[in-house]
């Protein structure tokens, strides 16, 4: 996660929301909307939300955030959230992902809708079947643009 804010005032916003039983997802400012995206064991509740807003608020305010006026968004990641990372994949084993990958042969994208069938950590990998073709895709995390859960209604 690369951070539009200074290392002082992101790491209170990671203390805001360990304060709030949450975790710091991700943070992103464009075109004067600051988003955060919180994360909870239990699911991101409402409450959650505006109690790390209403703080928030007050560290961006006194740290002087911003050029001009912004908009502080928080939210949780959704049903079709994206996978942050080792944790993510590990949490969500056996459930259907949309995963956009790099070739290595061609250095072309290439987009799969499967089921998270295994993960790696020693070799820093996730194994994904294919719903389409019924392929097994060994895929290194290094090669995976994004990665997120797919709904499946």
């Amino acid at each position: 996660m690369a951070s539009v804010l200074s290392p002082t005032i992101e790491s209170e916003l990671r203390r805001i929301a360990q304060g709030e039983g949450c975790e710091l997802l991700e943070i992103e400012f464009h075109g004067g909307l600051l988003r955060v995206i919180l994360d909870h064991p239990g699911g991101v509740t409402l409450e959650h939300c505006e109690s790390f807003s209403r703080q928030a608020s007050a560290v961006l305010d006194l740290e002087d955030f911003g050029p001009s006026s912004y908009v502080l968004e928080v939210s949780s990641p959704g049903l079709d959230r994206k996978l942050y990372g080792p944790r993510d994949y590990e949490r969500f084993l056996g459930k259907l992902v949309r995963v956009t990958f790099k070739v290595p042969e061609t250095g072309r994208r290439r987009t799969v809708v499967g089921s998270l069938e295994s993960f790696r950590r020693d070799a820093e990998s996730v194994s994904v079947l294919d719903r389409e073709s019924g392929e097994r895709l060994e895929l290194p995390l290094r090669d995976i643009a994004t990665a997120r859960l797919e709904i499946d209604l």
